[in-house]
């Protein structure tokens, strides 16, 4: 968003008072911080900052230049990148204790309203609350299976729906996913048959969430004093938006939590993680509040990151079609062409486990996670991290360590077969310490079976258009969920039977009309 006049000369003026401090702050440090490139004048390392493209290969070069941890201050704010998974274990996950907060962000977090989601929200008791909250419900494999039909009758649909239209997979791979974890949150069963409006609602917020949480963006990030400017002063016209972004926040955590509140009341209600909450009771507006939140946050940590994933495995299937090949010939021996895979096959399916992985490990959805930061000064490696610096952990480099991973650009789901198996993705891939995902064996589970069924019935290969075949590109789009840029597939069905197979979900399970109808009613 382009800076205005008054904004660019305030922003300057507070920055002689930004570097009078960063003067004083660092005669009084007991050691330096870690290495990095030379700070400028007033700005600091502000041209050092990642300009555009995949911020994690940016800052991948610092391993090179300064070492596995390094680091840059901007107008004070020091961040540390760590490019290496055994100092990130070290920090985020054995030094917890301090290394678990989140940084403050007016206008996304507070002026918007994502501070009181899990991903963005302060380490404190509320958000212990949360992470308690959410592994009761969705934190174990024992949890999550109870929720293994649901997934694999949406699964089911979500391959008719590409076996009938295959040009809108990725549109579907979104309903999907929306379909799954707005069932498991709350309940509630989508409309497959048009628009579904809460979907809808949904994808709004995701892109909100992704405009808002881009570094820099928002100059009230830096000079949090503007958020208390009247919104008809020239340019503050980020606090109207911040107003209209924050509804539509609001709404996603308020209408589906009436649309429970009522089929309870009513009798009728699909049991949910939301249902269940509420059926353990709810004493103080607190309890209400963090029932609300954590099932709006499942939503919003888990549709996204489930549709990048999976995206990232149609395209790796494209480049590397032996590994549908080998795939496939597991299905066939293994299950037959009676049925589709399950969840109880899995053990039984060990290259198609491995695929999982190696999706996990080539491209994390997350490249360079959500930074944590500091809650106490404190020394590693003869270094000092001060108090609020935020510390971030260059997952993609992890998993493209070339001393763990052998040839690590190359999609190779063999890594994770015999006797010496490469390091499972699963431990680097969903975050570190006391802010790893809640929802991962959730997300691991719905990934996998929708890349097994996939597999079983359908032929992935590239497009064709005008007698040529369309090659992919592997490139990502920046941002904190990243996910492949725009590609094409041509999906076909593997036999009749494999077809048949896919029809048969519309007489097992027939579509309805949804739950959309219960959402016109309801007074927010």
């Amino acid at each position: 968003m382009p800076f205005s006049t008054f904004e660019v000369v305030t922003f300057l003026f507070c920055i002689l008072g930004l570097c009078a401090a960063k003067s004083w702050l660092r005669k009084r440090r007991p050691l330096p911080l870690p290495p990095g490139p030379k700070p400028r004048p007033l700005i600091g390392n502000l041209k050092d900052l990642p300009e555009s493209g995949q911020p994690w290969i940016h800052w991948a070069k610092h391993k090179d230049l300064y070492g596995p941890i390094s680091s840059v201050t901007v107008f004070g704010k020091t961040l540390v990148i760590l490019n290496e998974s055994s100092i990130a274990s070290e920090l985020l996950e054995k030094r917890s204790a301090i290394f678990s907060n989140r940084p403050r962000m007016v206008f996304g977090g507070e002026m918007v309203g994502w501070g009181d989601t899990l991903t963005a929200q302060q380490y404190s008791d509320r958000f212990r609350a949360y992470r308690k909250a959410l592994h009761t419900e969705i934190g174990s494999k024992s949890s999550v299976s109870r929720f293994n039909v649901l997934q694999e009758i949406e699964v089911r649909r979500f391959l008719l729906h590409v076996l009938r239209e295959p040009e809108t997979i990725f549109q579907r791979v979104r309903t999907m996913a929306g379909a799954i974890i707005l069932k498991i949150s709350h309940g509630y069963a989508i409309n497959h048959q048009d628009r579904d409006p809460l979907v809808d609602l949904a994808e709004e917020v995701l892109e909100i969430f992704s405009r808002t949480a881009v570094a820099g963006t928002w100059i009230v990030d830096m000079l949090p004093f503007l958020r208390y400017i009247p919104a008809w002063v020239p340019g503050m016209m980020f606090k109207r938006t911040a107003t209209e972004w924050r509804k539509s926040i609001t709404d996603l955590t308020e209408v589906p939590y009436a649309f429970v509140k009522r089929q309870m009341d009513l009798g009728i209600h699909t049991p949910s993680y939301t249902s269940s909450r509420l059926d353990k009771g709810i004493r103080t507006p607190e309890d209400e509040f963090i029932v609300k939140w954590t099932a709006q946050s499942i939503y919003a940590g888990g549709a996204d990151t489930t549709v990048a994933t999976l995206q990232c495995f149609f395209l790796a299937i494209l480049i590397y079609p032996e590994v549908q090949r080998k795939a496939q010939e597991e299905i066939d021996a293994v299950i037959g062409n009676d049925r589709l895979p399950n969840f109880d096959d899995r053990q039984d399916l060990p290259y198609v486990d491995a695929i999982v992985k190696e999706v996990l490990r080539w491209h994390p959805i997350a490249p360079l996670a959500f930074p944590h930061v500091s809650t106490e000064d404190d020394v590693f490696q003869g270094y000092f991290i001060p108090k609020g610096a935020w510390l971030i952990p260059n997952i993609w480099l992890f998993t493209h360590d070339p001393k763990t991973y052998h040839d690590p650009m190359a999609f190779k789901p063999e890594r994770f077969l015999g006797h010496e198996p490469e390091m499972d993705p699963h431990n680097l891939s969903f975050g570190f310490g006391r802010r790893i995902c809640p929802g991962r064996e959730f997300a691991d589970a719905s990934v996998y079976l929708t890349i097994a069924q996939t597999l079983a019935v359908f032929d992935i290969n590239k497009a064709i258009e005008n007698g040529k075949v369309v090659e992919s590109k592997v490139e990502f789009t920046p941002g904190t969920i990243s996910h492949p840029v725009d590609f094409k597939a041509d999906i076909k069905p593997r036999n009749e039977r494999a077809e048949a197979l896919i029809r048969s979900v519309e007489v097992e399970h027939p579509f309805t009309t949804g739950d959309a109808r219960v959402l016109e009613s309801l007074k927010i």
